[in-house]
């Protein structure tokens, strides 16, 4: 889910609409890959569909329920950039499952008579099965919802049933409403993972052979032996290094013909290597002089000058066909060439796949990546112990199933945005959690995973997406739940992912799919910790939520008096007394507030807008919101009770190595800016660590900087001097002016965004350079 696509400005719709579907026809045209013509032309009918029912007003956008005659949790189908196409994503035509049910119960194949006898004693019966044993899947919420309908009825809650079918039944010929069955159980609670088995076999089955790698193969087992058997014959007529000194005799002829008859062969079977052809080649050379001499016609003097030329050079570099040397080399050659492929490989680990549960994760990957075994070696003809590659073993380890904790420490996890992936698969656990009974725990964790796969859509006027207990079949077993237990499980699920995010990818924003899901857990561990998004500057409209000034307010409970409070020039103590007004204001009104002014030209003055939009303003402007939030992490620390491990002074120093590391990246980068950006990221990052350190540990830290700059390039401490002067500047009580500068420009504050060109792409001069 996007949540930037919340603020799209209504006037770009229809360009952008327009835009979208002239890219894909163009695609459908053009594009050399019938496959990727073929998803143009999907794209295309889509886009056009979307713009006709624009047209039509039989869509909207902006809106919750952008599909006229659809309710708001309808899961609606979305394309790229939040637009709605119109259709519902549990539509569409009957699924080949529902087409068998409809065999079995007897019934018409369409979706209301399915409906209709799953509210039968035999199907609910049937439905009460699925639900015991678990073996079903949920890809879209709506496919939960006749299986709560059951476990409510035989739950003795009939009155609920009746009022959850009521809401279902004017849908009951459009949407699929029951899941489809599966041959593996419901997932590991505990255990998530990065790509199911099947996925790694698909990935593993469109790997074809690298064709340069192939080509080389040849040419070491095919070629490179046949030019020495040219050479050998050719060296039958030689004195020395002199071909043609002696006269060939009928036998010489004879083997000649046979050598041009197999290398006719040889061609027509190994065409991947086309050197044998080029007539200036050495092989080249050798074998159109042996085809003119069987022909019978003599060598002019410039053939002749070129073979004997090649000859010398082959033996010279080589040696002659048969010593030392020569096999030495022609060995290495061999065994390099006898390697197994990557794909053949590739292949053999495919069939090791194909023998586990495809639509899970593997408890196991070692034995699917160990080196190839004596029986699969007379099965295949791979040598026995030819290991696995890593670019193999990389896409099987990907299905590890395992704590995230396990998968973050292995690498399966290589970054914030990949564990945002995996969370809701925690997340939905963590939620069924409340649940008392075991049957209605695992539907409603099938129910949450399905929903996180739900796309977000494109809304105006800070309207928010559609959260999870608005769906009818949530809401009609909402009070089945153990608050108490809720509420605990959620807390604890919610520290150790904060404690995971933050000590596992120190230095990097938390991405939106993660705070969303860290949000989730935060509602229900009622603990009054707001989270907040990262907001797209491109799209930004001028305004936060409510929720934004909380998180200052809770940052300045953590911060206020602190080094990062200083460093910003952020006075906590007038945040809280504006949080307090703010507060007092909402409760005058009827309703709640959904914007907060007041923070907003708060963030505005910081940045020193000048009413002007643009990008590099709206930038401005949202980084000021997350330094006085301090995006997410004051919450996590103060309301949720994290504490990584190995303590702030190594998540400090693990930042600053994130910064040494992207600003090397400016350097001769055309388009630094995204890479200043984060580079600001990690160093605020920085600073918010540094503060919880004590001060024997903040002075160490200090005091190492510039040891680490020196691991890196010398631009890099060039660069970031004024950045290190700054920070050692309030380190000792000072601070910087107005403009974030101090001691005549030599010390400045470090941000991210620029309306102008921004300093740190600048290589400062040296002191001999300035002198001159």
């Amino acid at each position: 889910m996007n949540d930037d696509a919340e603020q799209q400005p209504l006037t770009r719709i229809p360009p952008y609409a327009r835009d979208q579907l002239a890219k894909a026809f163009v695609t459908a045209l053009t594009h050399e890959d019938a496959g990727t013509r073929e998803r143009a032309e999907d794209r295309a009918r889509r886009w056009r569909g979307i713009l006709d029912r624009l047209a039509d007003g039989s869509l909207t956008v902006g809106s919750r329920t952008p599909v006229a005659g659809l309710p708001a949790w309808v899961t609606p189908e979305v394309v790229r950039g939040g637009f709605a196409t119109g259709e519902a994503s549990a539509g569409g035509p009957l699924q080949p499952y529902e087409k068998e049910a409809a065999r079995r119960a007897g019934v018409p194949a369409d979706r209301r008579a399915l409906f209709l006898h799953a509210l039968t004693e035999a199907g609910l019966a049937d439905l009460g099965a699925l639900l015991d044993d678990g073996r079903y899947e949920v890809s879209v919420p709506e496919e939960a919802a006749l299986l709560t309908v059951a476990w409510l009825v035989r739950s003795g809650q009939v009155t609920e049933a009746v009022e959850l079918v009521e809401v279902l039944e004017p849908f009951a010929g459009r949407l699929r409403f029951t899941p489809r069955p599966s041959a593996a159980p419901a997932p590991d609670a505990c255990a998530v993972h990065r790509r199911t088995v099947a996925d790694a076999g698909r990935t593993l089955a469109r790997r074809r052979p690298h064709a340069a790698v192939e080509t080389q193969r040849e040419a070491l087992t095919v070629w490179q032996p046949f030019a020495d058997e040219l050479l050998v014959h050719w060296l039958e007529t030689a004195e020395g290094e002199r071909v043609l000194a002696r006269t060939p005799d009928e036998g010489w002829y004879e083997r000649g013909a046979a050598l041009l008859h197999r290398y006719r062969l040889l061609a027509a079977a190994h065409t991947r290597c086309g050197k044998h052809r080029d007539p200036k080649e050495n092989l080249g050379i050798l074998r159109g002089a042996l085809e003119e001499s069987v022909a019978g016609r003599p060598l002019d003097a410039r053939r002749l000058g070129l073979l004997r030329h090649a000859v010398a050079s082959m033996v010279r570099r080589r040696g002659v066909p048969g010593s030392a040397r020569h096999l030495t080399l022609r060995g290495r050659q061999a065994a390099q060439g006898a390697l197994p492929s990557h794909h053949a490989l590739a292949q053999l680990v495919l069939r090791r796949l194909g023998e586990l549960p495809q639509d899970v994760g593997a408890a196991e990957v070692e034995p699917l990546v160990v080196a190839v075994t004596e029986r699969e070696h007379q099965e295949t003809g791979l040598p026995v112990g030819a290991p696995v590659p890593a670019s193999v073993r990389g896409v099987v380890e990907a299905t590890l199933s395992a704590p995230l904790g396990t998968l973050v420490e292995r690498g399966v996890v290589p970054s914030a945005e990949v564990l945002a992936e995996l969370v809701p698969q925690l997340v939905a656990a963590t939620t069924a959690q409340g649940f008392p009974d075991e049957a209605l725990r695992t539907l409603m964790a099938a129910n949450y995973r399905a929903f996180r796969n739900r796309r977000s859509l494109l809304l105006l006027h800070l309207e928010r997406q559609v959260r999870v207990e608005e769906l009818p079949w949530v809401r009609a077993v909402s009070g089945q739940r153990g608050d108490e237990a809720a509420q605990e499980g959620a807390h604890d699920a919610l520290r150790q992912l904060g404690e995971l995010a933050v000590q596992g990818f120190p230095g990097t924003l938390l991405p939106n799919p993660l705070v969303r899901e860290l949000g989730v857990l935060a509602r229900q561990a009622d603990l009054g910790a707001p989270m907040v998004e990262e907001l797209a500057a491109d799209i930004f409209m001028g305004t936060f939520s409510p929720k934004f000034l909380t998180a200052a307010r809770i940052a300045g409970e953590l911060l206020r008096g602190t080094l990062y409070e200083r460093y910003y020039g952020i006075d906590y103590a007038a945040i809280r007394n504006l949080a307090i007004a703010e507060a007092g204001e909402a409760l005058t009104r009827a309703y709640r507030p959904r914007t907060s002014p007041q923070f907003a030209r708060l963030c505005t003055a910081r940045a020193g807008a000048s009413g002007r939009s643009s990008v590099a303003a709206n930038g401005k402007v949202i980084e000021q919101a997350q330094i006085l939030t301090t995006h997410n992490l004051a919450t996590l620390v103060r309301q949720v009770g994290i504490a990584p491990e190995p303590g702030w002074e190594d998540l400090a120093g693990r930042c600053f190595r994130t910064v040494c590391r992207l600003v090397a990246r400016v350097h001769h980068n055309p388009r630094p800016l995204a890479t200043i950006k984060d580079a600001a990221y990690a160093w605020r990052q920085l600073i918010f660590f540094l503060a919880l350190c004590p001060p024997a540990e903040q002075t160490r830290l200090l005091a190492g900087l510039d040891e680490e700059t020196a691991r890196h390039p010398a631009h890099v401490a060039a660069r970031l001097a004024p950045a290190l002067a700054g920070l050692h500047l309030v380190a000792a009580g000072g601070s910087f002016a107005d403009d974030g500068t101090a001691l005549g420009g030599r010390a400045r504050r470090f941000l991210g965004w620029s309306t102008e060109e921004h300093w740190l792409r600048r290589l400062p001069l040296t002191r001999e350079q300035a002198a001159g």
